[in-house]
């Protein structure tokens, strides 16, 4: 593989599995290890077997990048901080009443998420701003004063402070922090000014408390891991990966742990877009399946859809996040059968711990990967590692135990069905990112990845009529390896709700310029060379009268009066593709204003070399074993993947062993092994 001189480490953290991946001047080594409860612990111990392995040290560390499940977990299980709001007289309430829209519209017993801070930790001030952020009310600061003596018989530990259209002007959430902290208030503070200075107050106010419930829960996980980690010699900072696709200090996560929500995931997703752009394919939808979910995500001409409205447990948070939608279809996803006799998977997953009947560790309900192990498509021998013994005629009597004897069906018919179940539940998420958002899903090509995608992709692919599939050559840590590939980015944003004809170019202009001089300031900091900067301005316009936006790349160059056009004629092409119609004479409305800073990293050549001791295809044939595909058992060879020569050709049923992960190549696909060991599976038409 490639030239790259820092020994860079990317660690990311899933339900079953922390992944860990490092580059040193070219060489990739990758190791897995179980997750544990604590997740520094999982952290650590991977680190001392991927430096084992290495041979190197945790001192020769130069770059390691982190993504977290903590946030979400946290917010799944709600599991945060005891926080208290502050916001305007008469908004007390509007965390609790939210939107009218309901999940379901035909459910009339259907409850709205329960508020994050209880009701009794609400607070309100007398003051007020205008939509322009013009004073209306003065700040009482003698109700501040109050409030902060109100607070101090309290066991609150974070503080979010959320004003009507404190996005046009600060001054007031500003000045209640320095009441409260000069009154010794000594806990976390989120402002929404800070956090989300944006339009919707329900959204603002929801997105600035998550973070603020959210901030004691990271700081003291990055601490205990920043700990952890130097104890054992590492000897540079932390960096985490955001839900935007972009990484950033410890610190600046400490401080915005909402912008970390989708961490892990998004990893993934700039993983397989780069491995994708390596093999000239831009189109692509992403399919991550771990032991415990799949995330699946669409990427457009070589850029993951960006969503500001997705929704995490409950909540819909606003910041800007990677487009993932996620099911609970997992290798270790339980499979069960309802009280309508109906077979069911997931969403409840044996984790790794005990983890499935394969792996011999106490767990005796039925999961995926040993529906897979029944089918022959899991070699026992190589299963998960030398250390795991597997009882086929365990798994196999617990199959007939749990699911076939009720159903009435052979054990391998089961599995069969097992394995259908689950790819029905990705294909209607395929669906929901591709068809659902207006994409036809034939004119993309699907990146499998995650311990068991590559299991899963080809059947998900034929039933979908996507043409290729492609599985990159570290598929089972394909998001610790995108850690490593991601840009330094930090995202700037101001709702700024004017009329399209009242905007100025000296306006639009002064505001980037502000944004820009932000970001080139924080890039600096972290030694990123002017070099490597980049900045990208956008904006969101509407149609007057319209309830949503949409976001519009402005040209490069300085804004003038012929800017101003350009960016309106793309809003109305933007508008006709999105929603089929457009109306030229009505007139548009400015919403918000965006700059993203980029510190561009350099990307590892993964390109790889003909292995030494294979030639041939037929060389890196390691047995022959019948495997089951739509019912009927077929000869299958299979191949050990790091004997498998770059330009190799073969045709299906296959099956593809690497360490990390076992692909599947039906009958009727082709398999081509590609310059960067990608498998790029043809589909029949």
């Amino acid at each position: 593989m490639t030239r790259d001189t820092d020994l860079r480490v990317g660690v990311d953290i899933g339900g079953t599995f922390t992944d860990l991946v490092m580059i040193n001047d070219g060489t990739v080594t990758v190791e897995k290890t179980p997750s544990t409860e604590a997740q520094e612990r999982g952290v650590l111990t991977g680190l001392d077997q991927l430096t084992e392995s290495a041979s190197t040290s945790l001192s020769d560390i130069e770059f390691i990048a982190h993504g977290t499940t903590v946030a979400t977990n946290a917010v799944l299980e709600d599991e945060w901080a005891d926080t208290a709001l502050i916001t305007t007289d008469g908004f007390q309430d509007a965390l609790e009443i939210g939107r009218q829209a309901r999940p379901d519209i035909y459910d009339f017993q259907t409850e709205k998420p329960t508020p994050i801070v209880p009701r009794q930790h609400r607070y309100t001030v007398p003051e007020r701003l205008t939509a322009q952020g013009e004073i209306d009310t003065p700040l009482d600061e003698d109700a501040a004063e109050t409030l902060a003596t109100k607070l101090e018989n309290t066991e609150i530990d974070s503080i979010a402070i959320s004003l009507l259209f404190a996005y046009e002007n600060p001054i007031h959430e500003k000045r209640i922090k320095e009441i409260l902290i000069e009154n010794d208030i000594d806990v976390s503070y989120s402002l929404s000014s800070d956090i989300l200075p944006e339009i919707r107050e329900y959204e603002r106010t929801l997105t600035t408390v998550l973070n603020a419930a959210l901030k004691p829960v990271m700081d003291r996980y990055i601490g205990n891991l920043e700990t952890e980690i130097t104890r054992a010699g590492v000897t540079t900072d932390l960096n985490i990966m955001q839900s935007n696709g972009g990484i950033i200090t410890a610190s600046a996560a400490r401080e915005t742990p909402v912008n970390t929500l989708l961490s892990g995931p998004a990893a993934g997703v700039q993983g397989a877009t780069y491995i994708a752009g390596l093999s000239d394919v831009s189109d692509i939808i992403t399919m991550d399946m771990g032991g415990t979910s799949c995330d699946v995500s669409l990427v457009r001409d070589g850029t993951p859809t960006v969503s500001r409205d997705v929704t995490v447990g409950e909540y819909p948070v606003h910041t800007q996040m990677i487009d993932i939608h996620t099911v609970g279809a997992g290798g270790g996803s339980i499979a069960w059968i309802d009280e309508g006799d109906a077979l069911r998977v997931g969403p409840q997953s044996a984790g790794s711990d005990p983890g499935p009947i394969s792996y011999g560790k106490g767990g005796d309900r039925p999961t995926i990967t040993d529906a897979h192990l029944i089918l022959g498509r899991l070699d026992p021998s190589l299963f998960l590692s030398n250390e795991v013994t597997v009882d086929i005629a365990q798994v196999r009597k617990r199959f007939e135990t749990e699911l076939a004897g009720p159903l009435g069906m052979s054990v391998e018919t089961t599995a069969q069905g097992v394995i259908d179940v689950a790819n029905a539940s990705m294909q209607r998420a395929l669906r929901v990112v591709s068809v659902e958002r207006g994409y036809d899903p034939r004119e993309f090509g699907l990146v499998a990845f995650g311990g068991a995608g590559p299991l899963h992709a080809t059947a998900i692919a034929a039933a979908l009529d996507i043409p290729r599939v492609i599985i990159p050559q570290t598929a089972g840590v394909l998001s610790a390896l995108g850690l490593l590939i991601s840009d330094t980015i930090y995202d700037f944003s101001n709702s700024h709700v004017r009329g399209w004809d009242e905007v100025s170019p000296e306006t639009l202009s002064t505001m980037f310029t502000e944004f820009i001089s932000e970001g080139r300031t924080q890039l600096d900091a972290e030694g990123i060379s002017s070099d490597q900067m980049s900045f990208e301005r956008s904006v969101d316009l509407r149609y007057a009268g319209q309830s949503f936006e949409l976001s519009i790349a402005v040209p490069p160059g300085d804004i003038d009066i012929e800017t101003l056009s350009a960016i309106e004629s793309r809003f109305h092409d933007a508008h006709e593709q999105r929603y089929g119609h457009v109306d030229e004479t009505n007139p548009l409305e400015l919403v918000t204003v965006r700059t993203r800073a980029r510190g561009s990293t350099v990307k590892p050549d993964l390109t790889v070399t003909t292995p030494e001791i294979s030639t041939d295809v037929s060389d890196a044939i390691t047995e022959t074993r019948s495997v089951w595909f739509n019912d009927e058992q077929h000869k299958t060879p299979v191949y050990d993947r790091s004997r498998l020569p770059p330009e190799s050709i073969f045709s299906g049923p296959a099956i593809i062993n690497d360490s990390e992960s076992t692909t599947i190549v039906r009958p009727g696909q082709t398999a081509e092994i590609d310059t960067y060991g990608s498998i790029v599976i043809e589909l029949d038409s």
